[in-house]
């Protein structure tokens, strides 16, 4: 018993003379907790919303006064439908909030009016939050308003998804996929593979050959280069011929995205290799250092609208 007490003594001792397990052990989970905890959230808040009013009534201006004073959308004012277009081009606005003419007035004689919401479905997850909370919002008003009414006020609301009406998740999450797998495949694999020469001493040997030292990286890099430009058209190729998602802009600017997220990634991949001395420790921090970061703070699955901007 005294020999396998003196055994787990032994093991403590060693993980916390390594510096770098100590890190992965309590650094990591530490600032991931912190980080996530504060960004990640599946509310909205403060998602730019614009507002077309074509009535410009009190009641109009009641619902808009509503909707600002919650924390979940951040208000500005269109003239007209051509703005519509463009902002969401943009990107300036995720949804808009449509008022039909004589708004107030309906409301008052027919007991019934119209409000659209056209929402930008790139995200369908968002699209329906913020079409769910605008609702909630519409419909907390007509309780108010309703208080002992004996014929009760309504008003209809039509939600129009724009650029992805069929709210297919497929065409959010093969895009967000190429890039996980572009990080897979650059950071990660470039890390242990020159991890793996430092691990196993031939690296010693490689930086004595007639090579430079920076031949010796890029040429261990070049490889990776070429891999994830063939995994990026296959993505792209299988997305569009498999999963039929449409393809807008310049596949020449897609491209050169491409690259240089391949290129950043893989020098992400040099700098931890030159901080880990076994492939395990390369592997830990590419995982929970640069995978874990990229899915749940890209978009990929949280809105990035509603992070925190510090």
């Amino acid at each position: 018993m005294k020999q396998f007490i003196g055994f787990v003594k032994k093991e403590f001792f060693h993980i916390f003379r390594d510096r770098r397990s100590l890190f992965i052990l309590f650094g990591m989970p530490i600032v991931q907790i912190l980080l996530f905890g504060f960004a990640i959230t599946n509310e909205i808040n403060n998602v730019d919303v614009a507002i077309l009013d074509h009535s410009n009534d009190e009641t109009t201006k009641e619902i808009t006064q509503k909707i600002a004073a919650s924390n979940y959308f951040s208000i500005q004012n269109i003239d007209n439908e051509k703005e519509i277009e463009r902002s969401f081009e943009k990107g300036v606005i995720k949804a808009v909030i449509i008022f039909e003419p004589h708004f107030g007035s309906n409301l008052i004689k027919t007991k019934r009016a119209n409000l659209q919401i056209v929402t930008d479905a790139t995200e369908p997850n968002t699209a329906n939050t913020i079409v769910s909370y605008t609702n909630a919002i519409v419909y907390s008003y007509l309780s108010l308003i309703n208080q002992d009414k004996k014929m009760p006020y309504a008003i209809d609301t039509k939600t129009r998804m724009v650029y992805n009406p069929e709210l297919k998740g497929v065409f959010m999450f093969v895009p967000g996929v190429m890039t996980i797998i572009l990080m897979l495949v650059s950071a990660m694999m470039t890390s242990i593979s020159i991890t793996k020469e430092k691990e196993t001493g031939t690296m010693e040997i490689l930086l004595v050959s007639p090579l430079k030292p920076f031949q010796v990286i890029v040429g261990k890099v070049i490889p990776y280069i070429f891999l994830s430009i063939i995994n990026a058209t296959v993505i792209v190729l299988l997305s569009v011929f498999v999963f039929k998602m449409p393809i807008e802009g310049s596949l020449i600017l897609l491209a050169f995205e491409s690259i240089l997220f391949i290129i950043t990634s893989l020098a992400l991949g040099i700098l931890i290799s030159t901080i880990s001395a076994t492939q395990q420790t390369a592997m830990m921090i590419s995982l929970m250092g640069l995978m874990l970061p990229t899915i749940l703070l890209s978009g990929f699955i949280f809105p990035i609208t509603s992070m925190p901007k510090r």
